[in-house]
């Protein structure tokens, strides 16, 4: 009598037995968000980090943990998950934006617009405090591990693999009082924006750019003298830093029949490049996946891909919209309720929706940057360098025409 077949383990479910112990590959903010969760949960979890420390990537900078894409506090959501705030993590109600003209916007949210953090390994950032919570869980954390083939449940958080936007500046020191700005303006940032960010007598100063990555130090330097203009900006003992950012739209999250997350993933928002509370969410949901075997692909898709979408949306409209465009938002931005303003303009709307499909065309061609000849190259954000990763909107799952319906 012929056996009934057994059904296949759905792409995207793990079948994971009680005890067996749980590879986390990477020790950013969503590797470590994945081991605290499965640690405090009782299982056992080994993260393998190639580097000798977190925050490898970072050097101290400020950035921002958006606040704005759901009703609910980004804290509270992690305090949901038994993730705890044990690092530098101050509340932003209040800025100023800039249009390309110079004038300027004051922005305000009744509740923080965002979280200013810091980036690195130093005591403080955000990566040390999520380490020693990982630890303290029970997590077991190998430095100096590099995984060449993982085998058994793994997750897979080891971060971007290519460059779709860069941010290069300088950290520094500062009398200037506590301030937070932002350009929109092609000159200091192209198709992107620049931004100040001083706390507590320590700055960061940034062009974070979408195209003409060749002529970085250039619009760098422009940034500066914009912001010394506008703000009295003095930095004191100035160091240089610079990181990048990887947008994809991915099928399943799933590769090689590990789960995948944070900006391995492409998690992240195509508009600003915010990527943190997509990478913390998309730990907590490959966590959440492995405890209680459910589908992980379902998980991020409900809770990360219409804001993924409509973050492709946005990218396109904001890069057609043009200075003139951007100053109207930014007059109806910097009225009241900037929080809610900013929420809807998150969620799928007739709009984006509509756009969709002709955002997904326009970013199927080379996202290479037409400004760098590639010659004599040797910028980390190339793709054409030698043995450099390509996975990005267009040469992703996007490109081989298996883009999510």
């Amino acid at each position: 009598m012929r056996q009934p077949a057994k059904p296949e383990v759905e792409k995207g479910r793990p079948d994971l037995s009680p005890n067996e112990p749980v590879t986390v590959v990477g020790a950013g903010p969503a590797g470590l968000a994945c081991a605290i969760v499965l640690a405090r949960a009782g299982r056992p979890v080994i993260v393998r980090e190639w580097h000798k420390t977190v925050g490898s990537r970072f050097h101290g900078d400020f950035q921002g943990m958006e606040n704005w894409s759901d009703s609910q506090d980004v804290l509270d959501e992690l305090r949901a998950a038994g993730i705890e705030t044990s690092f530098e993590c101050h509340p932003v109600r209040d800025g100023v934006a800039f249009d390309a003209w110079g004038e300027s916007y004051p922005i305000h949210g009744d509740r923080p617009l965002y979280y200013l953090v810091r980036r690195g390994g130093h005591s403080g950032s955000m990566e040390s405090g999520l380490l020693k919570q990982a630890i303290a869980a029970g997590a077991e954390v190998r430095f100096g591990d590099r995984v060449a083939h993982p085998e058994g449940p793994t997750v897979l958080a080891i971060g971007p693999r290519t460059a779709d936007a860069i941010a290069t500046g300088y950290v520094f020191e500062t009398d200037r009082p506590d301030g937070n700005w932002i350009a929109f303006n092609d000159r200091l940032a192209p198709l992107g924006y620049a931004y100040l960010l001083i706390h507590a007598g320590r700055g960061t100063l940034a062009s974070c750019m979408f195209t003409g990555f060749k002529q970085q130090a250039e619009y760098v330097e422009r940034t500066v003298d914009f912001f010394r203009e506008k703000t009295g900006l003095e930095m004191r003992d100035p160091k240089t830093f610079g990181g990048y950012a990887n947008f994809r739209l991915p099928r399943t999250g799933v590769q090689g029949g590990h789960l995948v997350v944070g900006e391995q993933a492409g998690f992240q928002d195509a508009l600003a490049g915010f990527g943190m509370r997509y990478a913390l969410r998309s730990g907590i949901l490959a966590a959440r996946s492995l405890l209680e075997g459910t589908d992980y692909t379902r998980l991020w898709r409900r809770e990360l891909l219409p804001l993924l979408r409509t973050g492709v949306s946005n990218r396109f409209i904001f890069n057609s919209a043009g200075a003139r465009g951007r100053r109207w938002a930014l007059r109806g931005v910097s009225r009241a309720g900037t929080v809610a303003k900013l929420r809807r303009l998150y969620r799928p709307s007739a709009l984006t929706r509509l756009v969709y499909p002709l955002a997904v065309w326009r970013y199927r061609a080379p996202l290479g940057d037409p400004s760098c000849d590639h010659a004599a190259c040797d910028c980390v954000w190339c793709r054409h360098g030698p043995g450099h990763a390509t996975t990005n909107l267009a040469q992703s799952e996007l490109s081989k025409k298996e883009s999510i319906s």
